[in-house]
């Protein structure tokens, strides 16, 4: 992998989580590629009143509004649902494994993945709110903010708070039953957002490449099964997952959106770039 060093590296690794550091020099790498797209706005139409929150500009706060409570009210334009991507990371028992010593786990790469996307949104001057969290990250100086924030996103359900025509991008490992999936995107499609779904797996979890006797544990429940003979069912696994992801790629389709995969043995910046223009205009 290249990395191309970035000038305040040794401070940021002074204050801000590892991954953090990791996400701006993949970022960085990925920059090299891409040119910069800020989008134009929908103009100055009003959107929507929300609450004042912690690093929310003085500017930005509507005092007529305000004037009718006790309470801070932001403005929020089109302008500002139009530059907006959601973003989802699966979190639980099933994305913190990995084959291998040697590989990160589901869970640290596809946080990596959001952080590195994120860095680069907010480099395009665009916004990014994760789900569930009521406010949206803006700066280069918020993606610490927004790693922080990362524990707190809801689980994988439709969000009143994502502004219509806003962009999505969910990360995961999407071995849920289809219909699960299927049900919060034709949601989101229902409210004029537009996303990707990104499939995120350990190789192993691909190609199945055991041998002989092996018990398997399920890792978010007590769930357990003995195969006597691994190589015997490859073929049938490998057919499971092919329908599966085909499955993922119509229900996406079906939306209007898009669907890609990535394995956690291969670089980020291939998986970052093919984000980054998915996420471009038009």
């Amino acid at each position: 992998m290249t990395v191309i060093p970035i000038p305040w590296a040794e401070a940021l690794g002074a204050t801000l989580p590892p991954l953090v550091v990791q996400a701006e020099r993949v970022a960085s790498t990925v920059m090299q590629g891409v040119h910069g797209r800020r989008r134009p706005g929908q103009g100055d139409a009003f959107w929507q009143f929300r609450p004042y929150l912690p690093g929310d500009s003085a500017s930005q706060v509507d005092w007529r509004q305000s004037a009718k409570s006790d309470r801070l009210f932001v403005r929020e334009t089109e302008w500002e649902a139009a530059q907006t991507v959601a973003v989802w990371c699966q979190a639980d028992a099933a994305m913190d494994w990995r084959s291998d010593a040697m590989l990160p786990t589901k869970q640290v790469r596809a946080e990596l993945l959001v952080l590195a996307l994120s860095a680069l949104l907010f480099r395009g001057g665009e916004r990014v709110r994760l789900f569930g969290l009521p406010r949206a990250f803006a700066g280069r100086g918020a993606l610490a903010s927004l790693a922080q924030s990362l524990p707190r996103q809801a689980a994988l359900a439709e969000d009143a708070r994502i502004p219509r025509h806003a962009r999505a991008v969910l990360i995961g490992d999407f071995l849920a039953p289809l219909e699960e999936t299927r049900r919060v995107v034709a949601q989101l499609a229902a409210g004029a957002v537009r996303g990707h779904l990104l499939q995120v797996l350990d190789p192993a979890e691909e190609t199945l490449p055991f041998t002989g006797r092996v018990r398997f544990h399920a890792l978010d429940a007590a769930e357990e099964a003995l195969v006597p003979r691994v190589e015997g069912v490859r073929a049938l696994y490998e057919e499971r997952l092919a329908r599966h992801r085909e499955g993922l790629a119509a229900l996406a389709a079906a939306s209007g959106w898009s669907f890609a995969t990535h394995r956690t043995d291969q670089p980020p910046e291939t998986a970052l770039l093919a984000l980054h223009r998915r996420l471009a205009p038009g």
